[in-house]
This record gives C-alpha cells, structure tokens and sequence, in this order.
C-alpha cells in the first residue's frame, strides 16, 4: 500500500506527470505513423527515389560510387571527360562509355545514398520478391509491398520524428512553450510531409539540416547580442553555418545556393569581425564541396555532373536532354533563362507559394512579415527566410524539369518545401498574437480555440486517414515481381533498355539504359559498338501514350516500333530482338524466348522463377 502511494504522488507531484504527457505524446505518433502506413504508404514511385535506392546499395555491396540505372548523359560525359586519353579497358575491349563495367554515377550527390547504404548494412534489406505471400507485405494474398523501400520509408520518418522535436525546441526557444507545442503538433500533423516521408526521397533529410541551419543562425544571433563574447565563437558558429549548407549542398546540389542568403545574415548580423565570420561560412562549404567537384570533373567533365544540364530542360520535354547521346544546348543560353524563369516563376507564385506546405498557414507567415517583432533572434530568423524565399522561388524555376510533371508537389525540386516548418512557426506565431488581442476571450477559451485552429489546419491528415485506404502498390507502372522476373532472364553483366530504368535497376539489379528517343541511331551506337543489348522493355509508361499522335512523329518513335513490331512476325529482327512478350501492360523484347527457359542469375536467386510473377492485386 505505501509502494502504491509514493507510485501516485510521484505521478501527482513529482514529476511523473511530464513522463506521463511524454509518453502520451510518442504512442499517439506512433498511431498516427501505424495508421498512415496502413492506409496510405504506397511503393516508392518516383525516380529519384529507387535511384538513390539502387545507388546506395551499390555502395553497400561494395560496388563503389555506380549505378545500374544509366543515362544516355552520362555516357556522353563520361566519354566526353576522356579527352585524347587512350579508352578504358573492360575485360580487354575499348570501354569509352564504361557500360562494359560498372558505370559511374554522375546523377546524385553522395550524403543520402551514402546514409542509406550505411542503413543497408545495418538492417536486413530482403531485396527478393518472396515467392509465397507474406502477411504484412501481401493484400489479398498478393504481393502488394516491397520491403526495402517500407524500411527507407521508416528511417525517413525517423527524421520526421526528429525534425518535430527539433522545431519544438526552436520554438520554445525563441517564443514560449504554448507556441512550440502547437508548431509541433501542426508539424506532425501536416499531410505532405507525410508524403515525403513516405517518398523514398532526401527531403526528410534536408528539412533537418535547414532546420539544424536555423538553430545555428539563432545560436549566432544570440550570441551577437550578449554581453561578454567568446573571441571565436562567432567564427565557430559561422563555420558551423557554412558545414550545414555544405552537408545540404551534398545532400541535393540546389541546397548549396543557401550559402548566399547565409553569409548575407552573418555580415549583417554580427556585430564585429565580420568579414572573419563570412569567410569562416565561405572557406568550410567550399572545402566540403570541392573534393567532390574535382571527382565529378574527372569522372564526367561537368562540376555537378548531370544536374548542371537541369537548367537547360523544362518540364513535358520527356528528359530529351538526359535520354541523349549528343545533347544539343541552346546557343543564347540567356534567352532561355530568361523565358524559363518567368514562366515557370509564374507558375510558383500563382500556385506554389500559396500552397505551400498543402496549408493555408503560409498566409499568415507573409502576413506576419508586416508585423515587427520585438524578440531580436526571432526577427533575424524571420529575415533570413524572407531573404531565402526569392532565391529558392529562382532556383525552383530554373532547376524544374519533367520530374514536376510526373510527380507534382513530391520531387527533389520543390524548393519551397524546405521552409515550411518555419512557416508552420512564424504563421502560429501571428494566430497566437491576433487571438491575444481579441476582445472578450478570457485564458479559459484560448485552448480550446488553438486546439481547434490545430484541428482545422491539420483536417487533409485525417480526411486522409479517415478516407479510402490507398492502393500499397505504384502500380501501374511499377510491379516488382515481373520486373525482378524478366530480369531474371538475364545474366547480371547483360544489359537491357527501359523506359524506366530506375525501376529495372533497383528492383531487378541489372544495368538498364533509358530508352533513347532516337530509336534507330542511338540503339545502334550503344548495342552495335558498344555493349549488346539483350532486352527491351516498354512500361505503360511508353505504351500508355497517345496512339495516333505518337505514329504520325516519324520513324524514329518507340511506340510506332512497338506497334508494328507487336503485329507482324518479325519483331525487332533489325535490333537483333526478334522475339515479344507482353503482360501487365508491359512489352518486352528479347533476343530469344528466354521466359521458357530456366531462371539464371542474381535476380532468378531472388525471385526463384523464371517464369512471369503473380498478378498485382485486384484492387489495382
């Protein structure tokens, strides 16, 4: 009876409250993330996603810094960073493109594949489609998710949980515990960022470091105002500044283009030795930058490789630039600056930018920067996101390709994204300050009224965890067993074409090239002279497209090709595929019947037959 009283009173009195709302706290994440990826958690279906997913598990398995998902770019920069220089040597042949061998990645900066390769080493990553149902990854008793990416999904909601506490702390350090509260749960309860988190992609990871960035920032601006200064720690912050752009810039390229709105915060914000704290910002992101420079330059000729050609694309193009083996640039580089900045900034300001986040908060962050805050580092704070806003509305203009039209809102180059949970701050901040000022609401209606603003702002999560269940499988054009399937059929040196790649390098592990939009000319530079190719593959992706338009292009289309090819009897005898296979809305060509033959190869291992997977589930 005493143990059971001291047990209450330390619940009562001692503390053991706070532990009881901690506690409260995580099992309703954890309910909120079991029912989201219940409900809602998809396969990934972008391509970014399963490309960093494949490159990282190169890494992991010892393959080095390649890729199997290859881009007809790359190996015109490859070839072209070659110079006079005698070809390299694959197994004694001329290997001027290195497709012979492993193939260089020269597409994605290296901190997500590397902290997703280190996470492959540490869980158990099954990559084969299990040939029996499993309960929890099968829908009906049919494949329906894929267990590596659910494990990244995980891990990228870890850093979701992270990036809450993160922008609780940093509220409650600037403003008061009421307002951190509230950010955290609107943080937490805000559907895109769900969505991302489920994404595969490295915007998880990149919001924690803008947020780590911020606090840093915060950090200087307080220190600026106290009274007794350590002699370097400016400096120390300033490089610690810089090593968070740095990372970020390492993370995705765009990111690095920050440094600019933070050497502008640290020259006006410090109060001395200013001209040391920029450098100090400056000197650490250029030396985390410039290693990996020099080895984009000697392996593919471009300093950022094939990001440095994003500017030069548009969305809708279909990636006629990364699908090229002579890409052709514009000759007034400025013109087309100029058109695609205004266009698509347009398009931002009219769409992006009010939408930002999937909630009407950021209206009262922009209507908050017209209201003066007396708290010094929250005002500073707000400034460098003002000043960060145009900058990342030009560097989401320029760098749009068709990524943003295949997977609107959800890609690598919504830039904007990377502010929302410091809009999620600023704008509870203006609602916490316009409900104090209110007339006739007493403190007891002011929780009531903050956990419904609470509700309202969060209402598209539970409209979505309330509403239908959504279809586990990105399908189509994604469907892991056929794909692990038809490339079983190979020997894991041969080489295949796809339109999509991405999905025949991660789930397939073998080395696909993006199908050329030459279909004559570049097929024949690459399977002729350069390494044979063994099969074809055409997703819905291709096959989907309009018929009629498609036939009245020209020679040169693969859906004319495929068309004709599928209705006479010669198939693609002239590329040395004279046989067809078609199923799940997918067309292969091979250069035999290799789907009656046993399975051979790494991916038969996973799959273990040869033969075409089960059927995506019915509800697809």
């Amino acid at each position: 009876m005493d143990l059971l009283q001291r047990t209450i009173y330390r619940l009562e009195e001692g503390g053991g409250i706070r532990y009881m709302r901690v506690a409260l706290v995580i099992l309703g994440t954890l309910l909120i993330a079991t029912s989201y990826n219940w409900r809602l958690w998809q396969n990934f279906g972008t391509q970014e996603a399963m490309d960093s997913a494949q490159l990282a598990r190169n890494i992991a398995t010892g393959q080095g810094y390649t890729t199997q998902f290859i881009r007809p770019l790359s190996m015109y920069l490859v070839q072209k960073s070659q110079g006079g220089v005698v070809p390299i040597q694959t197994d004694g042949k001329a290997d001027p493109l290195r497709i012979r061998g492993a193939h260089p990645d020269l597409a994605n900066p290296p901190v997500y594949p590397v902290v997703l390769a280190g996470l492959m080493k540490v869980l158990p990553f099954r990559y084969a489609v299990p040939e029996q149902p499993q309960p929890f990854w099968s829908v009906q008793g049919q494949f329906a998710r894929y267990q590596p990416d659910f494990l990244i999904t995980v891990f990228n909601q870890l850093l979701f949980f992270g990036l809450v506490f993160c922008v609780y702390r940093l509220a409650g350090r600037l403003f008061n515990p009421t307002l951190a509260v509230a950010s955290a749960v609107l943080l937490l309860g805000t559907e895109l960022l769900w969505r991302f988190s489920t994404s595969g992609l490295s915007t998880m990871l990149l919001l924690l470091l803008f947020t780590s960035l911020s606090w840093t920032l915060v950090r200087f601006s307080q220190e600026t105002a106290a009274p007794e200064q350590h002699k370097y720690r400016l400096i120390w912050l300033a490089a610690i500044a810089g090593l968070w752009v740095g990372i970020g810039a390492l993370t995705r390229y765009s990111f690095g283009w920050l440094i600019i709105p933070v050497a502008v915060f640290l020259g006006l914000v410090a109060n001395r030795q200013r001209v040391a704290v920029v450098a100090a910002a400056i000197l650490v992101f250029a030396a985390l930058l410039t290693p990996w420079v020099i080895r984009n330059v000697s392996v593919g000729s471009l300093p950022f490789g094939i990001a440095t050609y994003a500017v030069f694309e548009n969305s809708g193009d279909q990636y006629g630039l990364q699908r090229s083996l002579e890409p052709q640039v514009p000759s007034r580089v400025t013109t087309v600056f100029r058109v695609k900045l205004a266009a698509v900034a347009r398009e931002i300001l009219q769409n992006d930018l009010p939408a930002l986040g999937g909630t009407w908060l950021t209206a009262f962050f922009l209507a908050g920067l017209l209201v003066p805050i007396s708290n010094v580092p929250a005002r500073h704070l707000r400034n460098f996101l003002a000043g960060c806003l145009p900058l990342l509305i030009i560097v989401q203009a320029l760098g749009r390709t068709q990524l943003s039209t295949d997977s609107p809102v959800v890609n690598s180059e919504n830039q904007l994204i990377l502010l929302l949970p410091l809009v999620i701050v600023f704008g509870t901040s203006l609602f916490l300050l316009l409900l104090d000022q209110v007339e006739g609401v007493v403190a007891e209606f002011k929780t009531p009224a903050i956990a419904a603003f609470v509700v309202v702002v969060s209402l598209p999560l539970l409209l979505s965890l309330t509403g239908q269940r959504r279809p586990p499988l990105s399908y189509p054009p994604y469907y892991p067993p056929f794909i692990q399937t038809f490339s079983g059929w190979l020997q894991p040196t041969q080489l295949t074409m796809s339109d999509i790649p991405w999905a025949v390098a991660w789930y397939g592990q073998r080395q696909s090239v993006w199908l050329t939009p030459n279909t004559g000319k570049d097929f024949e530079a690459i399977n002729s002279y350069q390494k044979p190719v063994t099969l074809v593959h055409l997703s819905s992706r291709t096959l989907d497209q309009g018929l009629l338009s498609q036939l009245t292009r020209g020679t040169d289309n693969w859906i004319k090709l495929a068309m004709t090819a599928f209705s006479s009897k010669d198939r693609l005898v002239p590329f040395g595929l004279p046989f067809a296979y078609f199923n799940y809305q997918q067309m292969i060509f091979c250069d035999s019947q290799r789907w009656l033959l046993p399975t051979r190869g790494s991916a038969s291992e996973q799959h273990g037959s040869g033969r075409p997977g089960p059927a995506p589930p019915a509800d697809r």
